[in-house]
């Protein structure tokens, strides 16, 4: 068994494959998943996983080297986007249609319980060296 980590077999799966500058999303229960994208569905009921409780699971077992995030965020979830800004030092706000564009080149996309406007984020994979 697993001793750390992530023990979510396919988001760990999805993971482990990731190269420099593949993408994976973290959406709130209304995002519409693209056709032919791997959806990774952990909502159980409204709120539960949160996103940020997703999140601070996958910057434990991911290197992030930059978001994106729905413009639409600043205004609708203030209080969302202020904790995201000071976690990530690179950041790109699209507009709420170009961020759904942009997940069907996503490796995969995991669905959370959050029921919060524009609670959505496109991570950016990294390189450990």
């Amino acid at each position: 068994m697993k001793k750390n980590g992530i023990l979510n077999s396919d988001i760990s799966k999805v993971l482990s494959e990731m190269g420099h500058t593949d993408t994976i999303v973290i959406a709130d229960c209304g995002l519409p998943i693209p056709e032919g994208v791997k959806r990774i569905d952990l909502a159980l009921k409204q709120g539960t996983p949160s996103f940020l409780e997703v999140l601070e699971a996958l910057e434990a077992d991911m290197e992030i080297e930059k978001v994106t995030l729905a413009e639409e965020i600043k205004e609708s979830n203030a209080e969302l986007e202020d904790i995201l800004k000071n976690k990530f030092i690179e950041k790109e706000y699209v507009s709420h249609e170009r961020f759904k564009q942009l997940t069907h080149k996503a490796k995969a996309i995991i669905r959370t319980g959050e029921a919060t406007p524009y609670a959505n984020i496109i991570l950016h994979s990294g390189v450990i060296f």
